[in-house]
């Protein structure tokens, strides 16, 4: 049975719900540069910065697109003007002889590794590796027979939803749950490199989880951590970044990630954020309970003789709050003193008259 959106998930061995600690996916991509030390460095940079996970792109350029310089192939506009897709995807592309040494690194670190499959062919190499998990890329998200495919492995899923209406969502949804994938998220994303936070619409979240009855999270591609950390409190139980070691690196998706330390950053915050959802409570807390003596309440400022009433110039409401609440100042003022009050002292029912 599928995973309703008030339960949990398990991506090897950690729960993912919104009972949990938002999961952090650190998404590698194209940042590796063609240097598989530096795929290495982020790997390493990414744990030690809290992430949960590590995330690659299994394709080559042959696998996802033609070598062919027609208009339609050709990028126009955005960080990647100018080239065709074949000329970006084989600069961009993680060789697969480099995903069995990744593989091993990340159990070495003690970091969860998956990726999103472009074709069933990456999804037979990621299978030969026991990926975890499986993330479908918000482009590929209309590519259903790829998603029946990755389904059938019976692993837990992540579908990006970048550029889809409801009804693709749920195409994707119907075709993951109807062919055995019985753990699923989606993501909320905009498909834009960078994104301006303006136009991710974060309230779509919740209408994701009422509307599709999956956990929900971000996939975000703005420049900041605002937006995911905002997310996390309208219900994001995962988050995903893109990583780099150094934006001005050069790679193709270097402008839009976050280094390291912003990373950290991001892992430390949304924790931070779904902590502070905790649950509805209208009960003092714990951090509140030293303070209720400084609330205010009814106090003698003057001498107040036995049988004098009490008025407004020789009662008030001050801090602190040892005497009666506010709320009895009009019910007193028709009151007498049964005893002597000395200035500065906390009335009580006991100095009062009947």
């Amino acid at each position: 049975m599928l995973t309703k959106n008030n339960n949990s998930i398990y991506i090897a061995g950690r729960a993912i719900g919104n009972q949990h600690p938002p999961y952090v996916i650190a998404e590698l991509s194209a940042n590796h540069n063609g240097d598989i030390n530096r795929a290495f460095e982020i790997m390493l940079q990414a744990k030690n910065a809290g992430a949960d996970a590590i995330k690659l792109q299994t394709y080559t350029a042959d696998t996802i697109t033609l070598k062919s310089n027609t208009d339609e192939f050709k990028i126009h506009g955005g960080l990647w003007d100018g080239k065709n897709l074949h000329e970006l995807y084989s600069e961009a592309q993680m060789p697969w002889d480099w995903h069995e040494p990744l593989f091993k690194k990340a159990k070495e670190l003690g970091l969860t590794i998956f990726s999103s499959p472009f074709d069933f062919t990456a999804v037979d190499l990621l299978e030969e590796l026991n990926a975890p998990a499986y993330k479908i890329a918000s482009f590929e998200l209309v590519d259903l027979p790829l998603i029946k495919r990755v389904a059938q492995t019976g692993k837990p899923m992540i579908m990006s939803t970048g550029m889809a209406n409801a009804s693709e969502i749920q195409e994707a949804i119907d075709t993951a749950t109807g062919n055995g994938c019985q753990e699923l998220i989606i993501l909320h994303c905009v498909s834009g490199y960078p994104a301006p936070a303006e136009q991710y619409n974060l309230r779509t979240i919740a209408d994701m989880q009422q509307r599709f009855g999956v956990l929900t999270g971000l996939s975000d591609h703005t420049l900041d951590n605002a937006t995911a950390i905002a997310a996390v409190a309208l219900g994001a139980c995962v988050i995903e970044k893109h990583v780099t070691l150094d934006r001005r690196g050069g790679g193709p998706d270097d402008s839009f990630s976050l280094e390291p330390h912003e990373l950290a950053a991001l892992c430390k915050d949304a924790k931070t954020a779904w902590s502070a959802l905790g649950k509805i409570n209208y009960d003092r807390t714990e951090a509140e309970k030293g303070n209720v003596k400084f609330r205010r309440s009814l106090y003698a400022v003057q001498d107040i003789q036995a049988g004098e009433a009490f008025t407004s110039e020789n009662v008030r409401s001050i801090r602190p709050g040892f005497g009666l609440a506010p709320k009895f100042i009009e019910q007193i003022t028709q009151q007498t003193a049964t005893i002597f009050i000395r200035k500065g002292t906390a009335l009580s029912w006991q100095m009062i008259s009947k």
